[in-house]
C-alpha cells in the first residue's frame, strides 16, 4: 500500500523526480557515511587524547605505540606525524602538527561540496518540475471549453508543478539539515585539533628544554 502512494507521487511529480530520487539516494548514503565517521571520533578521540598525554609523559616510546594502534583516528595520525620525527627542534615539530593537521582537512570536510550541490539543485529541479507542469497545464487548456475532459490535464499538470517543487525542497531541507550539522562537527574538531596539538607541543617543548629528546625508535 505505501509503495502504491510512492508510486503515484513518483509519477505525478514528472521527469524531474528521477534525478531528485538520484540525489535523496546519494544524499542518504553519505550521510550514513559521515555519521560513522564522525560517531567514531566523538566516541573515542576525548579518551584517547587523554591517557596519549598522559603517557607520552611517562613514556614516549609506549605514546608512539599507542599511536600506531590507534591511525584510524585523525588526531592519532597528526600527533605521529610529529612524534615519529628523529629529535626535532620545538620548531620542527610544530611545523609537522601544523602540516599533519593541514592535510586532514579534507578527510573532516569530506563530502560537502557533494551535499552543497545536492542543496543548491534540488529546489532547481523542483522548479523546472513546476515550470513543465504549468506548460502541461496551459497547453491543454482551450480557451472557451470547460468541460470535464479539458479539466483533467490541467489538475494533472497542476498536482506535478506541486509535486516536483515539494519533493525538490524536501531533499533540500534534508540534506542541509545533517550538513550543517557535520559543519558544525568540523568545526569543533578544528577547535579540538588546535587545543590538543598545544597540549602536546607544550610537553614535547617541556622535555626538549630538560634534554630528554626522545628519537622516533626510542
Amino acid at each position: 500500500m505505501i509503495f502504491q502512494q510512492i508510486s503515484k507521487v513518483f509519477e505525478a511529480g514528472g521527469v524531474v523526480m528521477w534525478p531528485l530520487l538520484g540525489f535523496s539516494i546519494l544524499a542518504v548514503a553519505l550521510i550514513l557515511e559521515r555519521l560513522r565517521f564522525w560517531f567514531q571520533i566523538t566516541q573515542r578521540q576525548d579518551k584517547f587524547v587523554r591517557e596519549l598525554l598522559d603517557l607520552y609523559q611517562r613514556s614516549p616510546r609506549a605514546a608512539l605505540l599507542q599511536l600506531e594502534q590507534n591511525l584510524d583516528l585523525p588526531i592519532a595520525r597528526i600527533f605521529m606525524a610529529a612524534l615519529g620525527l628523529d629529535r626535532p627542534n620545538p620548531e620542527e615539530f610544530r611545523l609537522a602538527l601544523e602540516s599533519a593537521a593541514q592535510a586532514e582537512m579534507p578527510l573532516l570536510k569530506r563530502f560537502n561540496i557533494v551535499f552543497e550541490t545536492i542543496i543548491s539543485l534540488s529546489p532547481l529541479l523542483g522548479l523546472l518540475g513546476t515550470i513543465l507542469g504549468l506548460i502541461r497545464s496551459f497547453a491543454s487548456l482551450r480557451i472557451g471549453d470547460a468541460g470535464s475532459n479539458n479539466a483533467v490535464p490541467v489538475s494533472s499538470g497542476i498536482s506535478e508543478a506541486l509535486t516536483s517543487t515539494a519533493s525538490g525542497l524536501a531533499v533540500a531541507i534534508f540534506t542541509l539539515a545533517f550538513a550543517n550539522t557535520f559543519r558544525g562537527l568540523y568545526l569543533r574538531q578544528i577547535a579540538l585539533i588546535q587545543e590538543y596539538g598545544g597540549q602536546m607541543e607544550l610537553l614535547y617543548r617541556r622535555r626538549y628544554e630538560r634534554g630528554e629528546i626522545p628519537y622516533a625508535s626510542s
